[in-house]
């Protein structure tokens, strides 16, 4: 298991070792009524008083009799009911323990899941079946309508159901499981959102994890990871992160508890390392890696002779010092003698290769690596990413589930919007692009080398980036470079072969032809380029999902009673998205729904039906968004 410290219940809890999801779950399911009411109070304080010991274990005081204390196995990680213990009289079943569990990171469980029938799994979303196509991506006129499409097998015939989509029936149940508990975590919100909430989630994930379903399981430990660090009010948390979530647990169990998705979307667990033979990969670039859990380093990108991508990786504990050291560092693959500079403008051959599904190089023992000479930016394998229009790579690129490829392109420089670098590329007809920041960091060059570049209208450059494709025609580009036979383009030392890596290199005034004299501004710079994203009123049903998260149903139903739902409406039919309106309708009449019992009195509204009306509304804003950014590419 590896330890997950993006979320923790406190300012000592960094001590606390991370804990398996199970263990959790189960010191929760323990506790009495009375004693569930009072954990998020104890969880909020006790990680403060943690103290670890000599032998490794942690332990946390609760007054002058109780003292829990954790002892982790060999992993660093607490999997086992009995590694965690408490000396009270109420012990285990009490309250100091299930606390001190609930302020301990989550762990990542990595052990291979049983594997599902049928063919081999992906680990992205089902070609067939994205977001895009989930309930509500289509004119339909309610959410219950959309959501029966779906979810109709779920609430029986669950077995035939599980034949024909190639599930087993106890995939199908355990999908139900948590489906249930999710649409109970989104009907409470943030604000009610606590640890026996997150601890049902858990103890479901647990279940789907158990039963194959490792896609599933990966979605539930992001939504209680996301509660977790929204309710800490973690810097590093943001809504529409949690948002994001929630839709991809609610589509993912929905679909497969419905029977009726494909072997597919069950996942992979984790594959390691396979045989690649030999290989000859040339540099691209220098990225810094840097995560708002305390690790830094590089990734340095890499390109074989057949085009395919790969990319040789240090990341270690060390946060921002070590991403902005590990760029010189030396590369520790098969004995290359080379650092990470050397080889984004290098090469290697490698002898015994091993190579992850994403495309990582392994240093195993039967690795032998050689350095080799680089090439630059247009000439061999390196041709291809610069040989077609961004909007064609944009276009072939997945539209969701795995983070966007590189891509190349020559672009001219038209000024500055904010923090973003506008640009056009160097084809006829083409749209403007933004430029911005790879890495927001103020220590990273990223933002001052875009600023520079900013100052030059009329500059061509080539740039090598990953699009954003949560934004409209946005590049995040890691290098820039000189384009060929330009004559107002950058002016780079010989020994940078061609290009710039943002993240490391600083473009100085002696990189740009005289300086600001010489370049003639092709076109005035707008205050800011269209953006049909931002410019379309669907931000408004961002807000409708994004407050129903925050708040839960409770926040939806009481913004149904305003003026704000006809407001809504409107602007979304003026501009043309009516079946936008009619979600957004249906749900907050969901949310408002407040049912009787024969005697007339107010029973509690199926949290079921309105998590389908929600994630009804949800993915067909997903749909509506990615389609507005690939158009902004055109």
């Amino acid at each position: 298991m590896s330890i997950d410290e993006s979320s923790t219940g406190g300012p000592g809890s960094v001590l606390l070792p991370a804990v398996a999801p199970e263990v959790l779950a189960e010191a929760v399911e323990s506790l009495s009524g009375r004693l569930r009411k009072k954990l998020d109070a104890a969880i909020e304080g006790c990680a403060a008083g943690a103290v670890r010991a000599a032998d490794g274990s942690v332990g946390v005081r609760f007054g002058e009799d109780a003292v829990v204390t954790l002892r982790p196995g060999p992993s660093g990680v607490v999997t086992e009911a009995d590694q965690a213990v408490c000396g009270c009289l109420l012990a285990p079943r009490c309250l100091h323990r299930a606390a001190v569990l609930g302020a301990s990171p989550i762990a990542d469980p990595q052990e291979p899941a049983p594997p599902a029938p049928g063919p081999d799994p992906v680990t992205g979303p089902a070609a067939a079946a994205g977001p895009g196509a989930a309930p509500g991506a289509s004119a339909a006129p309610t959410a219950t309508t959309a959501a029966r499409a779906v979810a109709g097998p779920a609430a029986g015939g669950a077995e035939g159901a599980a034949e024909g989509g190639g599930l087993t029936a106890a995939q199908v149940r355990a999908a139900a499981g948590l489906w249930e508990a999710a649409a109970e975590a989104l009907a409470a919100g943030v604000t009610a959102g606590g640890a026996v909430v997150q601890a049902e989630l858990l103890r479901a994930a647990h279940t789907a994890r158990i039963a194959g379903l490792p896609r599933a399981e990966a979605a539930a430990l992001r939504v209680v990871r996301g509660l977790r660090a929204a309710r800490d009010r973690s810097a590093a948390q943001r809504l529409a992160e949690l948002t994001g979530a929630f839709r991809e647990l609610l589509y993912t169990a929905g679909l497969l508890a419905s029977g009726a998705a494909g072997a597919g979307l069950t996942g992979a667990v984790r594959r390691s390392y396979e045989a690649g033979g030999s290989l000859r990969v040339y540099g691209l670039c220098r990225e810094p890696v840097l995560s708002a859990t305390g690790y830094g380093g590089v990734a340095t990108h890499l390109l074989g002779v057949d085009g395919a991508h790969y990319s040789v990786s240090d990341v270690r504990p060390g946060g921002l010092s070590r991403a902005r050291g590990a760029g010189a560092a030396s590369v520790a693959l098969g004995g290359a003698v080379l650092d990470h500079a050397g080889l984004a403008r290098g090469g290697l051959r490698v002898v015994g290769a091993t190579v992850s599904p994403e495309g990582r190089l392994g240093a195993g023992r039967g690795v032998r690596a050689t350095a080799v000479g680089g090439v630059a930016w247009g000439e061999g394998p390196t041709a291809a990413l610069f040989s077609r229009p961004a909007a064609e790579a944009v276009a072939a690129m997945p539209a969701e589930g795995a983070e966007p490829g590189l891509l190349g392109c020559d672009v001219r420089v038209v000024g500055a919007s904010g923090d973003h670098v506008l640009v056009r590329e160097l084809t006829p007809g083409a749209p403007l692009l933004r430029l911005a920041p790879a890495h927001p960091h103020p220590e990273l060059p990223h933002a001052a080398n875009l600023r520079r570049l900013a100052g030059h209208p009329g500059l061509v450059l080539r740039v090598l980036g990953r699009p954003d494709l949560d934004r409209a025609a946005t590049l995040r580009p890691l290098a820039v470079g000189p384009v060929p036979g330009a004559e107002h383009s950058l002016r780079l030392p010989p020994d940078w072969l061609g290009r710039a890596d943002l993240g490391y290199d600083r473009l100085q005034g002696a990189h740009f032809p005289g300086g600001a004299e010489g370049l003639v501004p092709q076109e005035s710079a707008p205050a800011a380029g269209a953006d049909p994203l931002a410019d379309s009123p669907l931000w408004r049903v961002r807000r409708l999902l994004e407050a129903g998260v925050a708040g839960g149903r409770r926040a939806v139903a009481e913004g149904a009673r305003g003026a704000e739902p006809a407001a809504l409406a409107a602007a979304l039919r003026r501009a043309g998205f009516g079946s936008a309106a009619e979600l957004a309708a249906a749900l907050t009449a969901e949310a408002d729904r407040r049912p009787r019992d024969a005697f007339g009195r107010l029973a509690d509204a199926s949290a079921e039906r309105y998590a389908w009306a929600w994630l009804a509304a949800a993915a067909h804003l997903a749909a509506a968004e990615r389609s507005l950014v690939a158009a902004s590419w055109a």
